[in-house]
């Protein structure tokens, strides 16, 4: 992304400079100008939400979510360890809380947690990335704080809209990721009883060791006959 910011800004300072080159140093002053207010408005914000989810931590608000979380997580995560799904509590109910710095951590110890082959992603791990990507918010802290560093007039209005498109976002991901689970899943037993059990075709044995046992019958026969060809003692 770095990359891809530097090349748009050269190449826009490359055309105003043809276009309009007396506006290119003070377009470029007040963007400079309006970065350095955006980022103090924004550092001003996530300070108080900050000190917000603080003491929501320190209320243990949010260890209680995770342990009301938990009979959910089983059943979405079925055949895991206890730490997996310790890891998985306290990713959910950060990401609902929007606590990114518990989110990240929590959800790198739980895909690591329930990895079993080095290199492929479980049913469980693919529903977990799905779910951190929906992200359910009940407290949508970036949104507010963007809001709000745009002149909103009411910018926590986006809170009850936030929630719902989330919700059915999450809803819609562990739908699809269960299907298509047991889809593969079906699939895989398919393959497996059509592999094992699959029935024999005995003409196609019987015709496939004849015509094996006729090449090397013929072998022998050749090779028998030059033998005695090249032997004179023999009648």
């Amino acid at each position: 992304m770095n990359a891809a910011f530097t090349v748009l800004t050269l190449v826009s300072l490359v055309l105003m400079t043809f276009t309009a080159p007396a506006a290119a140093l003070p377009t470029m002053i007040e963007g400079v100008r309006n970065a350095i207010l955006l980022t103090l408005k924004l550092t001003a914000i996530y300070a108080v939400w900050l000190s917000v989810l603080k003491m929501m931590q320190a209320t243990g608000l949010d260890a209680k979510l995770s342990h009301g979380l938990r009979p959910v997580i089983r059943r979405l995560f079925k055949g895991e360890s206890e730490e997996s799904y310790n890891h998985i509590s306290v990713n959910l109910a950060s990401n609902m809380l929007g606590m990114g710095g518990a989110t990240t951590p929590a959800g790198i110890n739980a895909m690591a947690s329930m990895c079993r082959e080095e290199g492929k992603a479980t049913d469980n791990m693919l529903l977990l990335l799905v779910i951190n990507a929906t992200s359910i918010q009940i407290v949508p802290a970036t949104v507010i704080a963007l809001r709000a560093a745009a002149n909103s007039s009411d910018a926590a209005s986006i809170f009850l809209p936030t929630l719902i498109a989330t919700t059915c976002a999450t809803l819609t991901g562990v739908i699809l990721c269960k299907l298509f689970s047991m889809k593969d899943r079906g699939k895989s037993a398919k393959t497996s009883t059509a592999a094992v059990g699959a029935p024999v075709d005995a003409t196609r044995v019987h015709r496939s060791a004849l015509s094996s046992a006729r090449t090397a019958f013929g072998k022998f026969a050749g090779k028998f006959r030059r033998t005695r060809r090249n032997d004179p003692t023999k009648p």
